[in-house]
């Protein structure tokens, strides 16, 4: 192989890599509408949910299609909160996949924050973006004032899931 081939293969290998850590917006052209909730996802999130919330094989699920869809239940929007407030472990199955992890909790970032970082999950990494209400602080400060156990968060998203045909 020439090196001229190995240099074109070099560098078409570089810009998958590239375009593979770019955030999967919804609506890549406008960038995310929610750019603090994606600085915040940047620094905290992207560790275990991958860039653009894709997900880790047996590490993290992906965050591109079931928090989309809780948005627009109260019981799902109770538990995008407290997801990220009180973390949660044990296993889960997102797109038949199993997924035994332990999510930290987030309960040291801010309600704006918090609120922020899942609203750039649900709107700007969706593929489809559900008419709905984002979710907002005093959402997150209610969901405060009662934590639980992450045992109890995946508890609560196994109870969940029917309801939201999943």
């Amino acid at each position: 192989m020439s090196l001229l081939c190995r240099c074109a293969i070099g560098v078409a290998a570089a810009a998958l890599l590239a375009a593979a850590w770019q955030p999967a917006l919804a609506d890549p052209a406008a960038g995310p509408r929610y750019a603090d909730g994606a600085a915040t996802f940047q620094a905290n999130c992207v560790v275990c949910h991958g860039h653009g919330g894709l997900g880790q094989p047996s590490l993290a699920p992906p965050l591109t299609g079931y928090p989309a869809r809780y948005i627009a239940s109260a019981d799902g929007r109770r538990q995008l909160a407290m997801t990220v407030l009180d973390g949660m472990y044990g296993d889960v199955v997102v797109d038949r996949k199993h997924y035994n992890f332990k999510m930290p909790d987030f309960s040291r970032l801010s309600d704006d924050t918090l609120a922020a970082v899942l609203n750039y999950v649900v709107f700007d990494l969706a593929p489809l973006p559900p008419a709905a209400a984002p979710m907002s602080a005093a959402e997150i400060a209610a969901e405060r004032a009662s934590p639980a156990s992450g045992e109890a968060v995946r508890q609560h998203r196994a109870a969940l899931l029917p309801s939201l045909g999943l």
